[in-house]
C-alpha cells in the first residue's frame, strides 16, 4: 500500500497519493486495452465486472469486526482471527452460494452470493457473542465509541480497565453482516464474469461444445475468483493494519485507498485470467 498511501499509517482518513492514483489508472487502462485485444468488447466488460467485484470485496472487508489475538483474550472487541482469513471465509461462503445459483441468472446468483456471505458472518458474529458472554462472562463494549450508533447502548461502564473493549457490540455485528454480504456479492460477480468468458471462448478454442467444456470453465472461473478474492482481502488487511471494530472504527475511513488498490489489482489479475485463453489456444 506504500505506493497508494505514502505517509505513515495514522487513524482516520488517509487519501492515496497522486502517484498511486496515476499508477492505478494506467494499470486499469492497460488491462482494458489488453482485454479488448484478446476478446474484443466481451473482454472489456468482463474486466470492468471484475474490477467492480474487487472493489466490493475491499470495501466490504472494512466492515468486518476483527480483533485478532487480543480479542481471544478478551482484550479487544471483534472476532479472534485475522482480517484476511475472516473476510476470505465470508467471501468463499458467498461464492459457493452464488456459484450454485448461477444457472438461475445474474440477479439470483448475485443475491445468492450476498446472502451466503452475510449469513456466514451473521452466524459467526452471533456465536462469538454467545462464547464471550456465556462462556467467558465478558459483556460487549467498544473501545472506539462511547455509545452504540444503532441501539444507543453506552459502553464505558462495561469496558474493563486496561483493555480496548471486548465482545461484539451490535454495530459490529451489523458491520460484519454487511461486510460478508458485500464480499460474497463481489466474489460472485468475479466468478460470473469469468464463467461467461470461458463458456463463450473455450468451445471455440478447443473445438468442442459448451456442455463438454462446462466442468473446465466452472473450475477455472472458481479458481481465479477465489484467488482474486484473497488478493483483494489481503490488500484491505494491509490497509487496516491490525484490528478494526467495524464501520464506527476510525480506521474505516481508510477504505478509499483500499478501493483504489483493489481496482488496480483486480484489473491486473483479471487480464491474466482472460489471457489464459490465449495460452490454451496456443496448445
Amino acid at each position: 500500500m506504500s505506493a497508494l498511501g505514502g505517509p505513515k499509517q495514522t487513524v482516520g482518513v488517509q487519501p492515496p497519493t497522486g502517484m498511486g492514483l496515476v499508477v492505478s489508472i494506467v494499470l486499469i487502462v492497460v488491462a482494458l486495452a489488453l482485454a479488448f485485444y484478446l476478446v474484443q468488447m466481451a473482454g472489456v466488460l468482463a474486466v470492468i465486472g471484475i474490477i467492480i467485484g474487487g472493489v466490493l470485496i475491499a470495501f466490504g472487508v472494512h466492515f468486518v469486526p476483527v480483533g485478532g489475538a487480543p480479542a481471544a483474550m478478551g482484550q479487544a472487541p471483534g472476532i479472534a482471527t485475522g482480517v484476511a482469513m475472516l473476510a476470505a471465509g465470508a467471501g468463499l461462503a458467498g461464492l459457493f452460494g452464488g456459484a450454485w445459483a448461477a444457472p438461475f441468472g445474474l440477479a439470483v446468483a448475485l443475491a445468492g452470493g450476498a446472502v451466503g456471505g452475510g449469513l456466514l458472518m451473521a452466524i459467526t458474529c452471533t456465536m462469538v457473542n454467545v462464547i464471550y458472554i456465556f462462556g467467558m462472562g465478558i459483556p460487549a463494549a467498544s473501545g472506539k465509541v462511547a455509545k452504540d450508533p444503532i441501539t444507543g447502548d453506552t459502553f464505558p461502564e462495561y469496558k474493563s480497565q486496561g483493555t480496548e473493549g471486548h465482545g461484539l457490540p451490535f454495530i459490529s455485528w451489523v458491520g460484519g453482516v454487511i461486510g460478508g454480504a458485500l464480499g460474497g456479492l463481489g466474489g460472485t460477480l468475479i466468478y460470473l464474469e469469468l464463467l461467461d468468458i470461458y463458456q463463450a471462448q473455450l468451445p471455440i478454442i478447443l473445438n468442442t461444445t459448451v456442455e463438454q467444456i462446462a466442468p473446465v470453465a466452472v473450475s477455472l472461473a472458481g479458481i481465479f475468483a477465489v484467488g482474486m478474492f484473497l488478493v483483494n482481502a489481503v490488500l484491505a488487511a494491509y490497509n487496516i493494519t491490525g484490528t478494526i471494530e467495524g464501520p464506527h472504527d476510525p480506521k474505516f475511513k481508510r477504505f478509499p485507498r483500499a478501493v483504489i488498490a483493489a481496482a488496480a489489482a483486480s484489473a491486473v489479475t483479471g487480464i491474466f485470467a482472460i489471457a489464459l485463453l490465449r495460452l490454451i489456444g496456443g496448445f
